[in-house]
This record gives C-alpha cells, structure tokens and sequence, in this order.
C-alpha cells in the first residue's frame, strides 16, 4: 500500500502560507515519506516576528478569553485523538499506545493550563516603614516568546510551552524539529478553530543554525522556551544574554535499587522505563545502581522482562519499542556501545541494529568516563552498576554533570524523606523509576540539565512580569 504524503503549511499571521523550499518527513519505521513541510525564509521568519509584536501591542486577548481558548483547544484534541496519535507514531516512531499516552496528557495540560489563566493575581504588600503608601504588584505578559522544541515529544512538549505562553498572555512561535513538524503544525489549526487571536500562535520550520538563529537574534522575542541539548542551551544563553529563557536540556538519570525496595517491582517498571520511546527521554532510565545483596535477583527478573519486549512497528498495539528518530542516531549509538566493549563493558543483551532500530541493551562493568555513561545516550541503553552503600549511591548518582531527576526504590520512610536533599537532581521519584513524570509538576533540573521549571503552574510565573505598584495616597 502507498502512503499518502501530507503536504503541510506554515501558520504566519492567521494564515496558511507554502513556500517554495520543501522538507520531507519520513515515517521512521517504513522510512516511506510521510509528510512534507515549507521551510521558512529569512523573510517569512521577519514577518512572523513582526505580526507576534503587533498582537502583543494591539490585539486584546482577556484572561476570560485566554481560558476558553485553551478549554476549546483540548476539547478539539479530544476529538481528533487518534489522528494525532497516528501522526506521532507515524513520524516520530513512538508506539501507538504511548503515543495516545501523549495525546491523552496533552489534553490535559491545555485544561490545567486553562485554569492558570484565571489565577494570574498580583498581591498587596504590608506596609511596615513607610506611612502614606499603598504597595501591591500585578502580573502582566512578558512580551513574544519563542518555543523551540524537540521531536521525541512533539505534540506534548509543545503544549507545555504554548499553552502557558497563551494563558499568560503572551504570543508564541513554535520553532518544531523538522523531523516532527507534523504535529506541531495540525495543532496550529485546533488554535486556529478554537479562535486564538490573529498573531498570538504562529509556526515556522526550518533548521536551528538557520530559523533558529534568526529567532535568538532578534531582539524583539522576550523569552525563549527550549527543549533539547546542553550545547543548543548554552549557546542560547550567550546569544540572547540578558533575555529569559526556560531551558530543559540533557540528563542521564540515574535509579537507586536499594536492599529493601520492592524488587520484582523495580525489575519490571526499570526494564519498560529504560527503552520507553527507545530511550529517546529526557529522564529516560540510563544508569541503575543496585544494593549488591539484591543485585542477582534484580538482575535475573530485569532480563527477564527485557526479554519480553517486543521491538518493532510503532502502529502495531503491542510493540513496546519502536524505532529511533533516525539512522544517523542508531549509528552514533552503536558506535558508543561498540567504543564501551572495546573498553571492558559486557554486554547482557541487545548491542545490535537493523536500520534505525537498535534494539534494547542492557550493559555492566561499565566505567563513569564511558560516553555510556557520562554522556546522555538518549538512545535504548542502560548500564547497570553495583553498589555497597546507600551513601556510595548517592555519590555514583551526583557524580555527573546533569542532574534532572533521579528516582529510589526502598521501604525505608527515613530514608525517602532525606534523600531529595542527598541528591543533586530536581525531581525525586520514590518507588518507581526516574522516568516518571505527571504535567501538573515542577519540571526542570539543575546543573547541565537547565534551569527553570515547566508545568502549566509553573511555567507560567516565568512568562510573565511582576510589576510593582506604590501608590502615594498622601500625596
């Protein structure tokens, strides 16, 4: 059967705009073209810009009318579910069931992000020194902001940038990786339906050295919003310089197995949490640090359930892993593993590739120099490592330049309250792994991983100004 190729435009200004450069997107299992999307000129990105600053200065968009946007938004969605899950499995290569998954949260962060806009309030300020003076702040938008987003979540790490911005106030760009535009795009056109203002959502494709660069430098975008690499995020920093940015960047997060945890538990939820989207998570499971006392049943019932994964097409209901978002990467993959073994690491099983599937690996003997470790491998790989002490775990988790999120497995109540301040993360999952993330959180990590934090409630203080008011009632 051929596969219809979808032919998108750029939504600029309220409207649907072609160009004459085209890029075509590959379902990454057939490797068929799927879709093919406008690149976005030097001209065209000015213009986008220009129209966000004019709705920013002129164009009303009341809280009132920002929440039910946003409400009708994730009605819409709703009813086009399936759609969306098909067109993120088909270009994305994320299993059909966890790509309704992403639909389904999704949904969600548009409602609670709805609610934000309701609860955009300033406060009034005791005055203790100072008589004849009334003190209170307010909160307004921060001004255009630029959403520059990554493929391995790209309907709902969109939203978690647009729908704040929205609900702020604040016109967005989505700036999508090219190789998962699709889905930014249809969702451009539910905004559009739910009768988002002229000029408030607004979306270009093009590559980051070219579209994106031109986004940084414009002086006019107030806050940048990205998702990806520590690199991309430094580069950011330097090049918008006193501008805001959220930036949620790299992690090789790390999971605590300790002697009095729930083993078969832990054996279970790590050997899903480990490949899920072929490791193509930011807080994907790659490290694993086992109390040596339970280390071989851990082991035994890990592989076990490795074992049981089934690799394959993302359409298909059952297949756990899919494949990754290109061959260049399932190349640089193999050639990290391959440089570990050369190096001493064993492998328990998976090391192989079949186009752009690599298939699920499990490693030990490994080393903290190796790029499998030190490095995010953002790929389905995860070393296993055996330790003494709780304190010698804490050590092996801290002991890296990222620190997103980290999650224990243990019985023990003390331990679980005193551990989030041992561990040099921003999120602490106890009980399950530290793949674990729900939309209503504080998200964001520390050191190489970023700074700030999404989550509609969160992100949200971060795109908006607080203003204070003194007024002089004597005067």
């Amino acid at each position: 059967m051929v596969q219809l190729v979808e032919k998108q435009k750029l939504f600029v200004n309220g409207e649907w705009i072609e160009t004459d450069d085209m890029y075509k997107i590959y379902n990454k299992y057939t490797g068929e073209v799927f879709s093919e999307v406008p690149m976005a000129s030097p001209e065209l990105v000015d213009k986008v810009v220009g129209a966000a600053v004019y709705a920013y200065k002129k164009v009303p968009f009341t809280p009132e009318y920002r929440h039910s946007v946003l409400l009708r938004v994730a009605e819409l969605l709703k009813q086009n579910r399936n759609d969306f899950a098909e067109t993120i499995a088909q270009e994305g290569g994320k299993p059909i069931t966890d790509a309704h998954l992403e639909v389904n949260r999704s949904i969600a962060t548009f409602e609670m992000a709805a609610d934000e806009a309701k609860k955009l309030v300033g406060e009034i300020i005791p005055n203790y020194n100072v008589q004849g003076r009334f003190l209170y702040t307010v909160k307004k938008p921060v001004g255009v902001v630029a959403a520059i987003t990554p493929f391995n979540f790209p309907l709902n790490l969109v939203v978690h940038k647009v729908a704040p911005a929205l609900a702020a106030g604040n016109p967005v760009i989505i700036k999508p990786a090219s190789d998962t535009a699709t889905t930014a795009l249809k969702l451009c056109k539910l905004l559009e339906t739910a009768g988002v203002p002229k000029g408030y959502v607004q979306c270009v494709t093009g590559g980051g050295s070219t579209v994106g660069e031109q986004l940084l430098n414009d002086q006019r975008i107030a806050h940048y919003t990205f998702t990806g690499s520590p690199g991309v995020g430094k580069h950011i920093q330097k090049t918008i310089g006193l501008r805001k940015a959220t930036l949620e960047l790299g992690s090789n997060s790390a999971t605590i197995v300790h002697h009095d945890g729930d083993i078969e538990q832990a054996a279970a939820k790590l050997a899903k949490m480990s490949f899920a989207n072929a490791g193509q998570i930011c807080i994907s499971v790659q490290r694993i640090f086992v109390q040596k006392s339970v280390a071989e049943r851990f082991m035994e019932l890990f592989l076990r359930h490795v074992a049981e994964l089934k690799v394959g097409d993302p359409l298909n209901p059952e297949t756990n892993v899919g494949p990754m978002i290109s061959e260049k990467e399932a190349i640089r993959i193999e050639e990290w593993v391959n440089e570990a073994k050369e190096a001493g690491v064993l492998v328990l099983t998976g090391g192989k590739r079949s186009g752009n599937i690599y298939y699920p690996t499990v490693l030990t003997n490994v080393a903290k120099s190796m790029k499998v470790v030190a490095e995010e491998v953002f790929a389905p790989v995860v070393s296993v490592t055996v330790y003494d002490n709780i304190e010698e775990a804490i050590e092996l988790v801290n002991d890296s330049k990222y620190g997103l999120q980290a999650g224990i497995y243990t019985k023990d109540l003390n331990l679980s309250f005193k551990i989030p301040y041992l561990l040099e993360v921003g999120g602490v999952i106890v009980n399950d792994t530290c793949c674990f993330r729900t939309d209503q959180m504080p998200y964001g990590g520390v050191k190489e991983s970023g700074n700030g934090k999404e989550g509609p409630a969160y992100a949200i203080q971060e795109l908006v100004e607080t203003v204070t008011v003194v007024v002089n009632i004597e005067g």
